[in-house]
């Protein structure tokens, strides 16, 4: 990426033009547009100078850019708490729709800047809503970064990347910072799920991703597969920087165990546990576990069901009719005689097909299933994935080449994951090692069945799978620094 002239170069070029334009207005007339160009341009400069004044603290200085909500944003928040952690400032701006991580919202070194999302015309056709959401958006992002202290890089989350990258590279221009971008997937793909590859917006995002992307200074990527796609296709040198688990994704005491289901039992009926009103009376349960309030210990329960646990910002990339079909061939094994647990299947997140499916869970009719969609706060998600028995994935990469981060998080429960196969899913979940592999529901129900049929014995594939994936955290927490 070029660099424009240092704040003291404008100066001293300022000066120049100045003392070159005195001379000119001592030998000839001047119109009074040349006047006022000429202060126009040299306000413009001192404007620049002031954009680019730079002190001691910039060079430790970050800013940390998301057009999208903050508490949604896992990995931007991690790369926030380790930029905190090694001596920078981090400035974060985003959405703050959802609750940040409470580490977050500790650290004395990151600082959120809240930004509002913008809907844009709401009268009209959709491409004028579109436009003047851009537009709104540039204006609100310029506002945002150029009032802000000079910061010496701009750590860019894509996608979303429109308008987000052009406006992050031109305030790099004018503030002689650096950018990077972090690409997670290509913004171009996740709309051609919903438009077509053909469309007029897809394809004028792809062009845009392609034009602004490689002025970014330095690039981060997710896979190995994308690093290759971005220097084969897009001239971009990109390092890859895999998800890795934070310490709050762990294995749930417990003690922890009893107290979330207690608590998801008073909203959600599937955590609670019926019995005789005689039956019982010393003691605080869920369907999974009770508390004797005699001596205060917590056991599970010998016939409880499995809990199945997935997360989803339910959209167009994660097709769950596949879970709800597998789920309902597993209620047919169940009726056919299979010795198998009920389950308990939670489903987490929020997005704009959350509805849709709900409707579609509703008209369900399971008697060994039961399903779920509880929004949780930060703090709780890491203890229900600790405290699950199988998480599944539906996650289906629109480009093929960026990996599911809920899997990360899960295997770093050491919580065993059946996946939906894309093309680079092989850089994360080794199937039959520490997990498995679908490809529809069909085969996602016979899994299921599979790997369920000892539940609860331990001696059964999914601790198996446990045992594979706690040598594999324990192995990168060692060679991580705190």
């Amino acid at each position: 990426m070029a660099s424009p002239c240092t704040g003291s170069s404008c100066l001293t070029l300022f000066a120049l033009v100045a003392a070159l334009f005195a001379v000119f207005c001592v030998t000839r007339p001047v119109s009074p547009r040349l006047v006022g160009l000429t202060v126009v341009s040299g306000l413009l400069l001192l404007w620049l100078r002031s954009l680019r004044q730079r002190d001691a603290g910039t060079g430790r200085r970050v800013c940390a850019l998301v057009l999208g909500d903050i508490g949604r944003s896992p990995r931007m928040q991690y790369h926030c708490l380790s930029l905190s952690r090694h001596g920078y400032e981090v400035t974060f701006v985003g959405f703050l729709d959802s609750k940040p991580h409470q580490d977050v919202l500790r650290e004395d070194k990151i600082r959120i800047v809240p930004i509002a999302e913008v809907k844009g015309v709401r009268v009209g056709p959709k491409l004028l809503t579109y436009v003047t959401k851009v537009i709104v958006q540039c204006l609100q992002l310029c506002s945002v970064l150029l009032r802000m202290e000079l910061h010496s890089h701009i750590l860019l989350q894509n996608p979303p990347g429109l308008p987000t990258i052009a406006v992050a590279w031109l305030v790099c221009v004018l503030r002689g910072s650096r950018l990077i971008i972090d690409w997670h997937n290509y913004g171009y793909t996740i709309m051609a799920l919903s438009h077509g590859q053909r469309h007029p917006v897809v394809r004028l995002a792809k062009w845009y991703e392609h034009f602004f992307g490689p002025l970014a200074t330095h690039n981060l990527c997710v896979t190995n597969a994308m690093k290759d796609d971005l220097q084969k296709n897009w001239g971009i040198k990109a390092t890859t920087l895999y998800d890795r688990p934070a310490s709050i994704f762990r294995e749930t005491p417990l003690k922890l165990q009893h107290e979330l289901f207690v608590r998801l039992a008073n909203t959600y009926p599937q955590f609670q546990h019926r019995s005789s009103e005689d039956v019982e009376v010393e003691a605080e349960n869920s369907i999974f576990s009770v508390r004797d309030l005699t001596d205060v210990s917590v056991t599970l329960r010998k016939e409880r069901p499995a809990l199945l646990v997935s997360s989803t910002s339910w959209t167009e990339d994660e097709d769950f009719s596949v879970l709800l079909k597998a789920l309902e061939e597993y209620e047919g094994f169940i009726k056919d005689g299979a010795s198998l647990p009920s389950l308990v299947c939670a489903i987490t997140g929020k997005g704009p097909q959350k509805e849709h499916y709900k409707k579609l869970i509703d008209s369900l009719n399971l008697e060994h299933v039961k399903i779920c969609t509880p929004w949780l706060e930060a703090e709780d998600y890491p203890v229900l994935l600790g405290s699950a028995d199988l998480g599944v994935c539906l996650h289906m990469s629109s480009s093929g080449l960026d990996l599911p981060m809920k899997v990360v998080d899960m295997f770093g429960c050491c919580l065993p994951v059946c996946a939906i196969k894309f093309d680079c899913l092989h850089e994360l979940v080794k199937d039959k090692e520490n997990g498995l592999i679908f490809t529809d529901s069909q085969e996602l129900a016979e899994q299921l069945k599979s790997l369920l049929s000892e539940f609860p014995s331990s001696a059964g594939r999914l601790d198996s799978f446990r045992r594979e994936i706690n040598i594999s955290i324990m192995n990168f927490r060692r060679s991580t620094p705190n």
